[in-house]
């Protein structure tokens, strides 16, 4: 977000949480599994984009202390501040992924950890196959959402007013498979967040790489 631009909806919620966020998701072994696949899989010094990065940990953290070249992207500017200091290995950025410039084969791997929900089902599609764009041939991308069948739909996180949108699960597999990615494993699981206004939700992760050619921008 530019200044003079409309303030996003999503900056203003992840603003207020801050730190609380990384608290509460702080325990979810399903997210770190994750990071140690997408390790497995990452030659030593990749690029890796970070859509949705917060305050840079566990993500950013993880792969930038493991010798990666972390680029991380939030709407937030208090969670790209928070994320500066504590991850000073890897850089952020703040601004929407929707406007940031990916160029074609940029990134050996991207990672999308719950950072869609609040883009309608057009945006989110279209941002997925953008980041597989980004992908150099063969590379990796983590997508894990909130597998609801729910569109526009007003609730509360964490405290927060959100106005929600997302896939069923099967939905979601083939947004992942129509933007050119082939999914190599899926989890799904029941996480609670370290929080007193947070209950049980679903959590889907999908870990997914690139085809040899992907959709083109249409």
């Amino acid at each position: 977000m530019t200044n003079g631009q409309q303030r996003s909806p999503a900056a203003t919620v992840f603003d207020a949480l801050g730190a609380d966020y990384e608290k509460a998701f702080a325990g979810s072994p399903a997210h770190r599994r994750s990071l140690e696949w997408l390790l497995g899989r990452l030659a030593p010094g990749s690029r890796v984009l970070d859509v949705g990065s917060g305050t840079g940990r566990p993500t950013a953290d993880t792969l930038a202390g493991a010798g990666h070249r972390v680029v991380g992207v939030d709407v937030s500017p208090v969670m790209v501040d928070l994320a500066m200091r504590q991850v000073p290995a890897a850089s952020f950025r703040c601004a929407d992924i929707r406007d940031v410039p990916l160029a074609d084969g940029s990134f050996d791997a991207v990672c999308v950890y719950f950072a869609l929900l609040q883009l309608d089902r057009r945006e989110q599609t279209d941002v997925v196959r953008r980041l597989a764009r980004a992908l150099t041939p063969a590379g990796h991308m983590v997508l894990a959402t909130v597998p609801l069948d729910v569109e526009g739909v007003d609730a509360a996180f964490m405290g927060q007013p959100v106005r929600v949108t997302s896939f069923s699960a099967p939905g979601f597999v083939a947004v992942a498979e129509g933007a050119g990615l082939e999914v190599l494993e899926r989890q799904e699981l029941l996480f609670t967040p370290a929080h007193p206004d947070a209950g049980p939700e679903p959590h889907l992760f999908l870990h997914c790489r690139r085809r040899t050619a992907v959709t083109p921008d249409v």
